[in-house]
C-alpha cells in the first residue's frame, strides 16, 4: 500500500482570521486530485499550511502522512518525509546556481531517507557529482529541458513558464510522495502550460500523489485528475470524479455561490 496524506477537520487562522474551517481531504500515491474554487476560498492557505509555513496557525484538526503527524514537524522535516510544494510565485535567488541548489536539496532529502531506512549517511555529505549529474541529465531529458537551464541562477530572470518548469524539475529530482502544485498554471500562456503539464504527467505514477490546486479548468485539459474537489469558504463542499470539470466549465462557480453562499477573503 502506498503513502497517504490525510487532512481531517483542518482549521487555520491567518493573522487572527479563520480561513480554513474544517477541511477534509485524502490523497494517495498514484492519484491526481484537483482542488478548485474561486479566489478567496483558501486554496493557497491549504497549500502553505500543508508545507509548514509558520504564518499559518492551525487551531484544530490534523494532517497525517503515513500515520505521522505533520503538524509537529517543521517545513524542512516535512520535505524530507516526502511533501513537496510547487509555488504559485517562485522566488528568484540571484547568485545561487540552480544545479548547486538542486544537488544540495537532493542530498539532504536522500540523507534523511537513508537514516529512516537505517542506512548511515553523513547529513552534511553531498550526493556524488557523477551520480547527481546522471540523474539531472535524465530528468532534463524527460522534461525536454536544455542543460544550460541549470547553469543559471535560481529563477533569476526566468520567465513565468521557466519558473514553473524549474519547480517541476525540483519535483523530479526530489521524488516526493505527495506533491502539492499551487496554481501551477498561473501566468502561463498555452504553450508554457502544455510543457509544464507534460512534465507533471511524465512524473505521475504509482509513487507520486498529486494535489493540483487551480482556479481554472483549462489545465485539466492536459492533466487528467482522478478526483476533483471544490474548496469554498474554507471547506471542501463538493467532491467528484473528472466529470465535475465539465460542470465547472459550463456553469463556472456561480452555482457554488448560490448553494453555499459568498466566500470570505483568503
Amino acid at each position: 500500500m502506498g503513502s497517504e496524506l490525510v487532512v481531517r477537520d483542518l482549521h487555520v487562522n491567518v493573522e487572527g482570521k479563520e480561513i480554513l474551517k474544517g477541511v477534509n481531504l485524502q490523497v494517495r500515491q498514484g492519484e491526481v486530485h484537483a482542488l478548485m474554487g474561486p479566489n478567496g476560498s483558501g486554496k493557497s492557505t491549504l497549500a502553505y499550511t500543508l508545507a509548514g509555513h509558520p504564518k499559518y496557525e492551525v487551531t484544530d484538526g490534523e494532517v497525517l502522512l503515513d500515520g505521522e503527524n505533520l503538524l509537529e514537524m517543521g517545513a524542512d522535516e516535512r520535505a524530507r518525509k516526502g511533501i513537496f510544494l510547487a509555488f504559485q510565485y517562485p522566488t528568484a535567488i540571484p547568485g545561487v546556481n540552480m544545479a548547486n541548489f538542486l544537488r544540495t536539496a537532493v542530498s539532504r532529502v536522500r540523507a534523511a531517507q537513508s537514516d529512516n531506512a537505517g542506512s548511515a549517511r553523513d547529513g552534511g555529505e553531498l550526493i556524488p557529482m557523477r551520480e547527481f549529474r546522471k540523474e539531472l541529465n535524465s530528468s532534463l531529458s524527460m522534461l525536454k529541458m536544455e542543460s544550460d537551464f541549470v547553469r543559471r541562477y535560481l529563477n533569476d530572470g526566468f520567465s513565468g513558464g521557466e519558473k514553473k518548469r524549474a519547480e517541476i524539475l525540483q519535483m523530479a529530482l526530489l521524488r516526493p510522495k505527495i506533491a502539492i502544485l499551487d496554481e501551477t498554471d498561473s501566468g502561463l500562456d498555452i504553450d508554457a502550460l502544455r510543457v509544464v503539464s507534460e512534465g507533471v504527467n511524465a512524473l505521475s505514477g504509482t509513487n507520486l500523489g498529486v494535489l493540483l490546486i487551480t482556479h481554472y479548468q483549462r489545465i485539466l485539459n492536459y492533466i487528467k485528475p482522478n478526483f476533483i474537489h471544490i474548496l469554498f469558504n474554507g471547506r471542501v463542499v463538493v467532491s467528484g470524479g473528472p466529470e465535475l470539470a465539465s460542470v465547472l466549465e459550463e456553469k463556472g462557480y456561480d452555482w457554488v455561490r448560490t448553494e453555499f453562499g459568498e466566500p470570505v477573503a483568503g
